[in-house]
């Protein structure tokens, strides 16, 4: 990117206008579905994305962001939570044990509860910390041997586990469609799981179809290209 200066910046005047197109959507959206849009949470995934491009948001007035990795948020959000007390910062990818402790002081909700062994990192913790960000459990709904996960099959006595024993504060579930499949299908199970089991938060639908997720009732929706442009993937 050309280093610009002062309001010519294309990149920060870019995340207003397509804040504001992202936000006109799920609204229209939800109505045309007998949703309040008020109902739905835009977080706005601000991953490989600059401090710069973050503030841009918040000044538009959005609060609610998503990361991927402890250590690149550890770099960008602790100044601007200290400078903007409401902002909420989701961890919406997967989440190594070792990284728990980080992960608990900074998010303020964990969206990838994928195994056990996770589950018991996050609840010794939270007990020692006295931190308690909402955790959503991920699914697998593709059941895809290669991804993060637990099958549906699974959910109830994973939920029941992690609640009922560790005591950890779950309020919903996410999800991931498999890339080649309608992801339709996929939300109606997420949905559908969420509701027969009383939790609140459904985590589900991104830049390419978060119209869809609306639209079967998704409470979250994780929205990154379509707000900050495409990725500038820095070198590791």
């Amino acid at each position: 990117m050309t280093p610009t200066q002062g309001t010519d910046h294309p990149h920060a005047a870019s995340v207003t206008t397509r804040l504001a197109e992202v936000r006109r959507s799920i609204a229209e959206t939800a109505a045309s579905c007998g949703r309040d849009s008020g109902a739905v949470t835009l977080v706005a995934v601000s991953k490989t994305h600059p401090a710069d491009a973050v503030e841009e948001a918040l000044a538009a007035g959005q609060r609610v962001f998503g990361e991927n990795r402890v250590q690149e948020a550890k770099g960008k959000f602790p100044d601007l939570k200290t400078r903007f007390p409401d902002l909420e910062l989701h961890l919406i990818g997967p989440l190594q044990t070792n990284k728990v402790k980080d992960a608990v002081a900074l998010f303020d909700v964990i969206q990838t509860l994928d195994r056990p062994r996770l589950a018991e990192a996050l609840a010794e913790e939270m007990a020692k910390s006295g931190r308690r960000p909402r955790c959503l459990i991920e699914v697998n709904t593709g059941e895809e041997p290669q991804k993060a996960g637990i099958p549906p099959a699974e959910v109830e006595a994973f939920l029941a586990d992690c609640r009922d024993r560790l005591g950890l504060p779950v309020t919903g579930l996410m999800c991931i469609p498999p890339v080649d499949e309608e992801p339709a299908m996929h939300f109606a199970l997420l949905a559908e799981m969420a509701r027969r089991l009383g939790l609140a938060e459904v985590s589900m639908g991104m830049s390419g179809d978060f119209e869809t997720a609306v639209r079967f009732g998704a409470t979250h929706v994780r929205v990154g290209t379509a707000i900050f442009g495409s990725r500038p993937y820095p070198a590791a």
